[in-house]
C-alpha cells in the first residue's frame, strides 16, 4: 500500500473511478473493505457519508485511523458485522490479492442492506492474466498484447516494496459471476487503459488495452 500512496496514477484515475462507480450518499455508510491508509474513506467522508475502513494492516489502519472509524481484520471475515448495517460498501485493489473470491462476496452482501452499493476498482483480467504482457513488432513500432493463461484462474508473485504480494487471477465472467451468485445485481462497468495524456511512449502506444476495471452492483 505504501507504493499505492507514493503512485500519481492512483489519485489521478484509481480513486476518481472508485467514487464516481460509489456515488456516495450524504448520511449514508459505507464500509471500506480494505482501507488501506485511508484515502477512499477521506473521499467519502468528503462527500457527507461516513466511512468505516477495515485492514489487516495496522500499521495502515493507524492513518486511516484519521479518517474515520478503523477495524483490524483479514478479509473476507465480516462476522464483527451485523446484517444490514451499511448502505452499500467498495474496494479498491484488494480482490485481487483475495484467494477466496466467492466468500468475499457474500460476506459483503451480509453486511450491505438490501438495495445498497458496491463498486469495486480493480486491475483488469486481461491485464493481470499469468503470462501476459506486450508485444511490440519493431517493424512499425504498433503494440499488441499477449493474452497468456487469461481463461484460466491462477495467481503470481509480485514485488511490493522489501517483500512481496500474491495476485489472483480470474477471467471476467468468473469475477462477475461470483457476485450474481451471492446476491449482487450488476449495475454498471467501466474499462479504462493507459490515459492519452502519458508521456511514456510504449505507454502511450497501449491506450486500446485495458488496465483498470470499475464495477459497480446493487444489493438484491
Amino acid at each position: 500500500m505504501r507504493e499505492v500512496a507514493d503512485d500519481p496514477a492512483y489519485l489521478e484515475e484509481v480513486l476518481p473511478l472508485l467514487v464516481d462507480l460509489l456515488d456516495p450518499q450524504p448520511g449514508n455508510s459505507y464500509l471500506d473493505a480494505g482501507c488501506g491508509e485511508g484515502r477512499v474513506m477521506r473521499a467519502v467522508v468528503e462527500a457527507g457519508a461516513r466511512a468505516i475502513g477495515c485492514d489487516l494492516n495496522l500499521a495502515l489502519l493507524r492513518l486511516a485511523h484519521a479518517e474515520g472509524p478503523v477495524v483490524g481484520c483479514r478479509l473476507p471475515n465480516l462476522a464483527w458485522i451485523r446484517p444490514g448495517a451499511f448502505d452499500g460498501a467498495y474496494a479498491s485493489l484488494v480482490v485481487e490479492h483475495l484467494a477466496d473470491l466467492a466468500s468475499f462476496f457474500a460476506a459483503l452482501a451480509e453486511v450491505v442492506r438490501s438495495g445498497g452499493s458496491l463498486a469495486l476498482v480493480v486491475n483488469h483480467p486481461l491485464f493481470t492474466a499469468p503470462e501476459s504482457g506486450p508485444v511490440v513488432d519493431w517493424t512499425d513500432g504498433e503494440v499488441f498484447w499477449r493474452w497468456g493463461a487469461y481463461l484460466a484462474d491462477g495467481s503470481t508473485e509480485e514485488p511490493a516494496g522489501q517483500s512481496r504480494v500474491t495476485f489472483y487471477h480470474r477471467p471476467l465472467a468468473t469475477l462477475l459471476n461470483a457476485a450474481a451468485d451471492t446476491g449482487w445485481s450488476l449495475e454498471r462497468t467501466v474499462e479504462r487503459g493507459v490515459p492519452p495524456s502519458t508521456e511514456d511512449p510504449l505507454l502511450a502506444s497501449q491506450v486500446h488495452i485495458p488496465r483498470l476495471l470499475g464495477v459497480r452492483w446493487t444489493r438484491r
